[in-house]
């Protein structure tokens, strides 16, 4: 699947600096991949819509068994809202045993910085995975 260009689902107003949050996903098997990709096309369907959200990007990597995701939001607090609703909040708990890592990278820009360059988010997510122990 090709990348998900950057949406931007809601105009700045008055904030300044933007929250970013990086991650990436991989799942156990490539039997998992599938069931993966549904579900994360419904949460995109609802970070489109989602308060606060500024912007967002997807990348799946199917056969390498990664889904990437890179989003802005206005605080911190959008952010935790959009991740504990449904269907989001669902996703996480139905996909919890499937994953095999799941890495998060979070750090601030100013708002004029958006887009984010998905090279500088892999590169951050890289580094935090590098520093994780592996688990099985």
């Amino acid at each position: 699947m090709p990348t998900l260009p950057w949406t931007v689902p809601n105009a700045p107003g008055d904030t300044t600096s933007a929250l970013v949050m990086a991650s990436c996903f991989e799942v156990r098997g490539l039997k998992d991949v599938p069931r993966f990709f549904t579900k994360s096309l419904a949460a995109w369907r609802q970070v489109r819509k989602a308060p606060g959200c500024l912007g967002a990007s997807l990348i799946a990597r199917p056969l390498k068994r990664t889904f990437l995701t890179l989003s802005a939001w206005d605080d911190r607090q959008s952010l935790m809202t959009f991740n504990d609703t449904d269907p989001h909040r669902g996703i996480v708990i139905a996909m919890r045993p499937t994953m095999k890592t799941a890495t998060f990278v979070f750090w601030n820009v100013e708002v004029g910085d958006l887009p984010i360059d998905w090279a500088d988010a892999e590169r951050r997510i890289a580094e935090k995975a590098a520093t994780r122990p592996e688990v099985d």
